[in-house]
Protein backbone atom coordinates (compact mmCIF):
# COMPACT_ATOMS: atom_id res chain seq x y z
CA UNK A 1 0.00 0.00 0.00
CA UNK A 2 2.84 2.24 1.10
CA UNK A 3 6.68 2.63 -0.43
CA UNK A 4 9.43 3.70 1.42
CA UNK A 5 9.13 6.97 0.49
CA UNK A 6 5.79 7.22 2.12
CA UNK A 7 8.08 5.74 5.30
CA UNK A 8 10.07 7.88 5.45
CA UNK A 9 7.63 11.00 4.85
CA UNK A 10 5.83 10.00 8.14
CA UNK A 11 9.21 9.26 10.18
CA UNK A 12 10.30 12.76 9.39
CA UNK A 13 6.92 14.81 9.16
CA UNK A 14 5.14 12.89 11.77
CA UNK A 15 1.57 12.05 9.60
CA UNK A 16 1.10 10.52 6.29
CA UNK A 17 -2.37 10.22 3.99
CA UNK A 18 -3.26 7.63 2.16
CA UNK A 19 -6.02 7.32 -0.32
CA UNK A 20 -8.54 4.36 -0.74
CA UNK A 21 -7.73 2.03 1.83
CA UNK A 22 -11.78 1.64 2.47
CA UNK A 23 -13.78 1.54 -0.67
CA UNK A 24 -17.39 3.45 -1.12
CA UNK A 25 -19.45 0.32 -0.79
CA UNK A 26 -17.65 -0.33 3.40
CA UNK A 27 -17.78 3.68 3.86
CA UNK A 28 -21.58 3.83 3.22
CA UNK A 29 -21.95 0.89 5.69
CA UNK A 30 -20.16 2.72 8.39
CA UNK A 31 -21.76 5.63 7.71
CA UNK A 32 -25.03 3.55 8.21
CA UNK A 33 -23.96 1.98 11.37
CA UNK A 34 -22.91 5.84 12.88
CA UNK A 35 -26.66 7.33 11.76
CA UNK A 36 -28.16 4.73 13.46
CA UNK A 37 -25.78 5.31 16.34
CA UNK A 38 -26.68 9.16 16.61
CA UNK A 39 -30.28 8.41 16.02
CA UNK A 40 -30.14 5.62 19.42
CA UNK A 41 -28.69 9.02 21.61
CA UNK A 42 -32.16 10.35 21.04
CA UNK A 43 -34.06 10.77 24.95
CA UNK A 44 -29.98 11.14 26.45
CA UNK A 45 -29.97 13.98 28.64
CA UNK A 46 -25.77 13.41 29.11
CA UNK A 47 -22.44 12.17 28.18
CA UNK A 48 -22.25 8.78 28.82
CA UNK A 49 -20.00 5.58 28.05
CA UNK A 50 -20.93 5.50 24.49
CA UNK A 51 -21.83 9.01 23.70
CA UNK A 52 -20.15 12.15 23.70
CA UNK A 53 -22.87 15.71 23.44
CA UNK A 54 -22.31 18.84 21.66
CA UNK A 55 -23.28 21.85 23.89
CA UNK A 56 -25.91 22.01 21.99
CA UNK A 57 -27.19 18.45 22.08
CA UNK A 58 -30.77 17.83 23.61
CA UNK A 59 -32.94 14.46 24.85
CA UNK A 60 -35.24 15.86 21.57
CA UNK A 61 -32.66 16.99 18.86
CA UNK A 62 -29.75 14.57 19.17
CA UNK A 63 -26.34 16.04 18.57
CA UNK A 64 -23.56 13.51 19.28
CA UNK A 65 -20.22 14.86 18.64
CA UNK A 66 -18.23 11.22 20.00
CA UNK A 67 -19.23 7.76 19.58
CA UNK A 68 -16.22 6.13 22.29
CA UNK A 69 -14.52 2.58 21.45
CA UNK A 70 -16.78 2.01 18.42
CA UNK A 71 -15.21 -0.97 17.87
CA UNK A 72 -16.94 -2.69 21.30
CA UNK A 73 -20.48 -0.83 20.48
CA UNK A 74 -20.78 -2.53 17.02
CA UNK A 75 -18.69 -5.58 15.62
CA UNK A 76 -18.43 -3.65 12.01
CA UNK A 77 -16.03 -1.52 13.24
CA UNK A 78 -13.67 -4.11 14.62
CA UNK A 79 -13.74 -5.63 11.83
CA UNK A 80 -12.90 -2.88 9.66
CA UNK A 81 -9.69 -2.56 12.36
CA UNK A 82 -8.22 -5.22 10.57
CA UNK A 83 -8.86 -4.42 7.09
CA UNK A 84 -6.10 -6.19 5.09
CA UNK A 85 -5.02 -2.68 3.30
CA UNK A 86 -5.34 -0.92 6.71
CA UNK A 87 -2.76 -3.49 8.28
CA UNK A 88 -0.94 -3.54 5.03
CA UNK A 89 0.19 0.34 5.75
CA UNK A 90 0.67 -0.18 9.90
CA UNK A 91 2.89 -3.31 9.01
CA UNK A 92 5.30 -0.45 7.33
CA UNK A 93 4.74 2.06 10.02
CA UNK A 94 4.82 -0.49 12.98
CA UNK A 95 5.73 -3.69 12.80
CA UNK A 96 4.00 -6.81 11.94
CA UNK A 97 2.51 -6.95 15.30
CA UNK A 98 0.11 -5.20 16.55
CA UNK A 99 -2.38 -4.10 19.28
CA UNK A 100 -5.52 -1.69 19.15
CA UNK A 101 -5.47 0.65 21.87
CA UNK A 102 -8.49 2.65 21.53
CA UNK A 103 -10.78 4.63 19.32
CA UNK A 104 -13.68 6.46 18.63
CA UNK A 105 -15.74 8.61 16.10
CA UNK A 106 -16.14 12.21 15.77
CA UNK A 107 -18.70 13.91 14.30
CA UNK A 108 -18.15 17.43 13.33
CA UNK A 109 -21.78 18.98 12.52
CA UNK A 110 -22.25 21.27 10.13
CA UNK A 111 -21.83 24.53 11.21
CA UNK A 112 -20.79 23.30 14.80
CA UNK A 113 -19.33 20.72 15.12
CA UNK A 114 -16.85 21.41 17.70
CA UNK A 115 -12.83 22.51 17.51
CA UNK A 116 -9.92 20.00 19.55
CA UNK A 117 -7.79 22.63 20.76
CA UNK A 118 -3.65 21.67 20.19
CA UNK A 119 -2.42 18.56 21.79
CA UNK A 120 -0.64 15.17 21.69
CA UNK A 121 -1.72 11.62 22.62
CA UNK A 122 1.51 11.11 24.11
CA UNK A 123 0.39 13.27 27.30
CA UNK A 124 -2.97 11.27 27.55
CA UNK A 125 -0.93 7.76 27.58
CA UNK A 126 2.41 7.28 27.19
CA UNK A 127 3.73 4.14 26.62
CA UNK A 128 7.19 2.35 26.82
CA UNK A 129 8.48 3.26 23.53
CA UNK A 130 6.85 5.62 20.92
CA UNK A 131 5.57 3.15 17.99
CA UNK A 132 1.57 4.32 18.87
CA UNK A 133 -0.05 5.81 16.30
CA UNK A 134 -3.29 7.32 15.40
CA UNK A 135 -5.59 6.26 12.31
CA UNK A 136 -8.04 9.00 10.83
CA UNK A 137 -10.64 7.07 8.77
CA UNK A 138 -12.39 9.67 6.48
CA UNK A 139 -16.13 8.38 6.33
CA UNK A 140 -16.36 11.77 4.63
CA UNK A 141 -14.34 14.17 2.61
CA UNK A 142 -11.89 15.90 4.45
CA UNK A 143 -12.04 19.61 3.70
CA UNK A 144 -9.93 22.52 3.76
CA UNK A 145 -13.50 24.53 5.21
CA UNK A 146 -15.02 21.28 7.68
CA UNK A 147 -12.62 21.42 10.31
CA UNK A 148 -10.28 18.88 8.85
CA UNK A 149 -6.94 17.61 10.87
CA UNK A 150 -3.99 20.10 11.56
CA UNK A 151 -0.52 18.67 12.62
CA UNK A 152 2.14 20.39 13.18
CA UNK A 153 4.84 18.80 10.78
CA UNK A 154 7.98 17.02 12.80
CA UNK A 155 6.58 18.15 16.24
CA UNK A 156 6.63 14.47 16.63
CA UNK A 157 10.85 14.51 17.61
CA UNK A 158 9.75 17.53 19.87
CA UNK A 159 9.31 17.40 23.66
CA UNK A 160 6.09 16.60 25.66
CA UNK A 161 4.36 20.11 26.28
CA UNK A 162 2.76 20.75 29.31
CA UNK A 163 -1.03 19.56 28.89
CA UNK A 164 -2.11 20.63 32.52
CA UNK A 165 -4.29 23.93 34.09
CA UNK A 166 -4.14 25.08 37.57
CA UNK A 167 -1.77 22.06 38.56
CA UNK A 168 -4.24 19.25 36.72
CA UNK A 169 -4.50 17.59 33.26
CA UNK A 170 -6.33 19.67 30.52
CA UNK A 171 -5.29 17.82 27.82
CA UNK A 172 -4.43 20.66 25.79
CA UNK A 173 -1.49 22.68 25.33
CA UNK A 174 -1.18 26.41 26.44
CA UNK A 175 -0.94 28.46 23.13
CA UNK A 176 0.52 31.00 24.88
CA UNK A 177 3.04 29.46 26.53
CA UNK A 178 4.49 26.75 23.41
CA UNK A 179 7.16 27.59 20.82
CA UNK A 180 5.92 25.89 18.10
CA UNK A 181 4.61 27.87 15.28
CA UNK A 182 0.60 26.50 14.72
CA UNK A 183 0.41 28.63 11.74
CA UNK A 184 2.92 26.48 10.19
CA UNK A 185 0.72 22.85 10.56
CA UNK A 186 -0.46 21.11 7.74
CA UNK A 187 -4.30 20.63 6.75
CA UNK A 188 -5.04 16.85 6.80
CA UNK A 189 -7.36 16.66 3.65
CA UNK A 190 -8.27 13.65 1.54
CA UNK A 191 -11.73 11.78 0.04
CA UNK A 192 -13.86 9.12 1.92
CA UNK A 193 -12.42 5.80 2.07
CA UNK A 194 -8.41 7.74 2.61
CA UNK A 195 -7.09 7.36 5.47
CA UNK A 196 -4.38 9.36 7.78
CA UNK A 197 -1.71 8.02 10.05
CA UNK A 198 -0.50 10.60 12.75
CA UNK A 199 2.25 9.86 14.91
CA UNK A 200 1.41 9.47 18.90
CA UNK A 201 3.87 12.67 19.87
CA UNK A 202 2.78 14.61 16.72
CA UNK A 203 1.03 18.04 17.94
CA UNK A 204 -2.29 18.57 16.28
CA UNK A 205 -6.14 19.83 16.56
CA UNK A 206 -8.59 20.72 14.65
CA UNK A 207 -10.71 24.02 13.58
CA UNK A 208 -14.74 24.14 14.10
CA UNK A 209 -16.49 23.01 11.17
CA UNK A 210 -18.19 26.02 9.78
CA UNK A 211 -19.01 24.13 6.33
CA UNK A 212 -22.93 23.33 5.54
CA UNK A 213 -22.09 19.65 5.53
CA UNK A 214 -21.07 17.50 8.15
CA UNK A 215 -17.72 15.97 8.50
CA UNK A 216 -17.26 12.54 10.18
CA UNK A 217 -13.46 11.16 11.34
CA UNK A 218 -13.41 7.65 13.05
CA UNK A 219 -10.27 7.29 14.87
CA UNK A 220 -8.20 3.75 15.59
CA UNK A 221 -5.22 4.14 17.95
CA UNK A 222 -2.91 1.26 17.10
CA UNK A 223 0.30 0.40 18.81
CA UNK A 224 2.93 -2.38 18.34
CA UNK A 225 2.66 -5.31 20.70
CA UNK A 226 5.94 -4.41 22.62
CA UNK A 227 4.18 -0.64 23.28
CA UNK A 228 2.51 -0.96 26.90
CA UNK A 229 0.47 1.57 28.15
CA UNK A 230 1.90 2.98 31.47
CA UNK A 231 -1.42 3.28 32.81
CA UNK A 232 -2.48 -0.10 31.64
CA UNK A 233 -0.38 -3.09 32.94
CA UNK A 234 -3.35 -4.09 35.59
CA UNK A 235 -5.76 -5.14 32.82
CA UNK A 236 -5.82 -8.69 32.25
CA UNK A 237 -4.51 -10.97 29.64
CA UNK A 238 -7.15 -11.98 28.04
CA UNK A 239 -8.38 -8.19 27.75
CA UNK A 240 -4.98 -7.42 25.98
CA UNK A 241 -5.06 -10.21 23.66
CA UNK A 242 -8.31 -9.46 22.78
CA UNK A 243 -6.86 -6.18 21.32
CA UNK A 244 -4.48 -7.84 18.99
CA UNK A 245 -5.52 -7.21 15.40
CA UNK A 246 -2.70 -8.36 13.91
CA UNK A 247 0.60 -10.85 14.53
CA UNK A 248 1.02 -11.90 18.15
CA UNK A 249 1.61 -9.97 21.36
CA UNK A 250 4.74 -10.39 23.90
CA UNK A 251 5.43 -10.44 27.41
CA UNK A 252 8.57 -8.53 27.13
CA UNK A 253 7.85 -4.25 26.74
CA UNK A 254 10.66 -2.62 24.87
CA UNK A 255 11.87 0.29 26.62
CA UNK A 256 12.75 3.24 24.91
CA UNK A 257 14.23 7.52 26.20
CA UNK A 258 11.28 9.27 25.62
CA UNK A 259 10.03 12.89 27.21
CA UNK A 260 7.19 11.51 29.54
CA UNK A 261 4.63 13.66 31.82
CA UNK A 262 1.80 11.70 32.97
CA UNK A 263 -1.97 12.63 32.46
CA UNK A 264 -2.05 13.40 36.64
CA UNK A 265 -3.93 14.60 38.73
CA UNK A 266 -6.85 13.99 36.58
CA UNK A 267 -8.57 16.05 34.54
CA UNK A 268 -11.52 18.20 36.47
CA UNK A 269 -14.02 17.31 33.62
CA UNK A 270 -13.87 13.83 32.49
CA UNK A 271 -15.15 11.56 29.53
CA UNK A 272 -13.32 12.79 26.43
CA UNK A 273 -10.76 15.22 25.43
CA UNK A 274 -13.78 17.60 24.61
CA UNK A 275 -14.49 17.35 28.42
CA UNK A 276 -10.89 17.77 30.24
CA UNK A 277 -10.52 20.46 27.58
CA UNK A 278 -13.10 22.70 29.38
CA UNK A 279 -9.98 22.99 32.15
CA UNK A 280 -7.83 24.98 29.94
CA UNK A 281 -7.23 29.06 30.56
CA UNK A 282 -6.23 29.80 26.93
CA UNK A 283 -7.70 28.70 23.21
CA UNK A 284 -6.35 28.97 20.03
CA UNK A 285 -9.38 28.24 18.58
CA UNK A 286 -11.72 30.56 20.12
CA UNK A 287 -12.29 32.79 16.93
CA UNK A 288 -15.22 34.70 18.20
CA UNK A 289 -12.79 35.84 21.22
CA UNK A 290 -9.41 35.69 19.25
CA UNK A 291 -10.15 36.89 15.72
CA UNK A 292 -6.89 37.88 15.09
CA UNK A 293 -5.52 34.32 15.67
CA UNK A 294 -7.29 32.90 12.34
CA UNK A 295 -4.23 31.32 10.68
CA UNK A 296 -3.18 30.40 7.19
CA UNK A 297 -2.47 27.13 7.69
CA UNK A 298 -0.16 25.40 5.24
CA UNK A 299 -1.39 22.66 2.55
Amino acid sequence: MINEQEVAFYNDSGYLVVDDIYSPEEVGEMRSVVDELVAAASGLTDHDSVYDLEPSHTAERPRVRRIKEMYNVHPLFRKMAEHPKLIAVLTKLLGPNLVLHGGKINIKAAEYGSPVEWHQDWAFYPHTNHDVLAIGVMLDDMTEENGPLLIAPGSHKGPTFDHHADGVFAGAIDPENCPVDFTKAGRVIGKAGACSFHHVRAIHGSEQNRSGKDRMLMLYQVAAADAWDLRRFNESWDDREARVIAGTSTLEPRLVQTPIRLPYPPARHEGSIYENQRGIKHRYFDFEAHPDKVAEFAD
